[in-house]
């Protein structure tokens, strides 16, 4: 390898150049789009698929639901069951709180792809979750019998100011209001407050931005985001919740305020033609406008959303995707898992050696307290 007189290697700028390229490689403009438009036929194909398959299950589904209902299975808590075991995407989102409030009062869960007829004709990735749960005495959390959250899969085509191409689709719903019994609401209010707009926005119409309960509650968001950074003023009180915080800084109960993109049934109709059209000519071998990458464009060219800071569930969609593919499909196995999880921790449990070790665990756990989250208990 040549040298300079320091006895530095030439060779390192050639070399550097090299490790870049490899690092940073780049696809090539026409590989690109081909691979684009194999990823939207991979999309179609899978979204074909899922909307095939509901007429298929739904007799399935039916089944099994009356069997979730049966007394035996409904004093064994089946649903409680299933939370208590669910995988770490929803997981996350139950508070220890939540987790009693659900252990407590949740009779039964339903999803349903409503925008499917019975001949499997329709947007399969629209969801309907439908919550069933004790009521008077029984539930001393909240009023409602039932809670059903809707949740449409829409679309929207836009132009950024440089006039660039964007797309975007995804779940948008309407909040839905609980009934909280007083000194219940673990949303601190957030819930009654995204109630609150929407029905302003339906009454009065116009710009939601002046409307004196968006204020209200684009303030309330802030406030609960503050309190989630620094703990709160009742530390004692919400030690509990506060240290095994949600990803979405609140509790699982505000995933019913969830709204999404301000983005209407007629908008998205027409960005879905549009979507058509564009594609059919691509299929053609047609060359059409790109979309444009996120990362090419300012964020400030981009049209702004004033649904953002008055969102008080940002992961909704993330949650209802879960909970609609994941712990619905997969109920019956969560359930039977929660037994086996019980078994398993009661077999590895040495009484001998509890009374030794106490002391120890005490001390670390004083150590460790401020340090590390609390789990939530799993029944």
């Amino acid at each position: 390898m040549a040298t300079n007189g320091k006895g530095v290697a030439t060779e390192s700028k050639e070399l550097q150049s090299l490790f870049e390229r490899i690092e940073f490689p780049s696809i090539p403009k026409e590989a690109g789009r081909k691979i684009a438009q194999l990823e939207q036929e991979f999309i179609r194909a899978e979204v074909e698929q899922l909307r095939r398959s509901v007429p298929l299950m739904q007799p399935i589904y039916e089944k099994r639901n009356a069997l979730i209902n049966t007394p035996e299975l409904q004093e064994a808590d089946f649903w409680p069951r299933v939370f208590s075991n669910a995988p770490g995407e929803i997981d996350h989102y139950v508070l220890p709180s939540d987790a009693n409030i659900i252990g407590e009062t949740l009779k039964n869960l339903t999803v349903e792809r409503f925008e499917v007829d019975k001949d499997g004709n329709g947007e399969p990735r629209s969801v309907r979750l439908t919550f069933e749960f004790q009521t008077g005495e029984a539930n001393r959390f909240f009023e409602n019998a039932k809670l059903v959250k809707d949740f449409y899969w829409r679309q929207e085509v836009t132009k950024t100011a440089k006039g660039k191409r964007r797309t975007w689709e995804g779940l948008v719903s309407e909040p839905v209001r609980i009934n909280w019994k007083e000194g219940m609401d673990p949303t601190k209010g957030l819930l009654d407050a995204a109630c609150d707009l929407a029905e302003a926005e339906k009454k009065q119409g116009g710009d939601r931005k002046k409307l004196p309960e968006y204020e209200k509650l684009v303030k309330k968001v802030a406030e609960v985001e503050a309190d989630a950074v620094t703990g709160g003023e009742d530390e004692e009180a919400d030690d509990e919740d506060l240290g095994a915080a949600s990803p979405a800084g609140v509790s699982f109960f505000a995933f019913f305020g969830y709204r999404g993109k301000d983005v209407s049934a007629e908008k998205s109709k027409e960005a879905e033609k549009e979507e058509e059209e564009r594609w059919a000519k691509i299929a053609k071998g047609e060359k059409v406008e790109d979309d444009e990458d996120e990362d090419e464009d300012d964020e400030d060219d981009l049209e702004e959303d004033d649904l953002e800071d008055a969102e008080i569930f940002p992961d909704g969609e993330d949650l209802a995707v879960a909970l609609a593919e994941d712990l619905w499909p997969g109920a019956l196995k969560y359930y039977v898992q929660s037994y086996e999880m019980a078994d398993d921790f009661d077999s590895d449990i040495d009484i001998d050696d509890m009374d030794d070790e106490e002391f120890d665990e005490e001390e670390a756990e004083k150590d460790d307290e401020e340090e590390r989250p609390r789990k939530k208990a799993r029944n």
